[in-house]
């Protein structure tokens, strides 16, 4: 399989990270799948996201990728097909 990889000055991995984490809308938090109101022992309702930001900003990206690739190939299709449509119609007036 082929790879695709990017370098980012180290300097910069934070602030990538970072952006792409606020920009997406990844949650610092999420629900604890532990979590029950009603057990005897309660546990927090909220945890820290297992989800790295460094695994949710790879996700991402491959999700862009994927995203586009159906984009363009469904737009391609898209032209294709109407490319090769026969619009053409012959219509006669029978009175005539």
């Amino acid at each position: 399989m082929a790879q695709f990889a990017i370098e980012i000055d180290d300097a910069d991995v934070g602030r990538v990270l970072t952006a792409i984490a606020i920009n997406y809308s990844r949650p610092a938090q999420i629900p604890n799948p532990d979590f029950d109101p009603d057990a005897e022992v309660l546990v927090d309702e909220m945890i820290d996201n297992p989800e790295t930001m460094a695994q949710f900003a790879n996700r991402i990206v491959r999700q862009f990728l994927s995203e586009h690739v159906a984009a363009y190939e469904l737009n391609a299709a898209r032209q294709a097909a109407v490319d090769a449509a026969n619009t053409s119609v012959n219509i006669n007036d029978p009175a005539l």
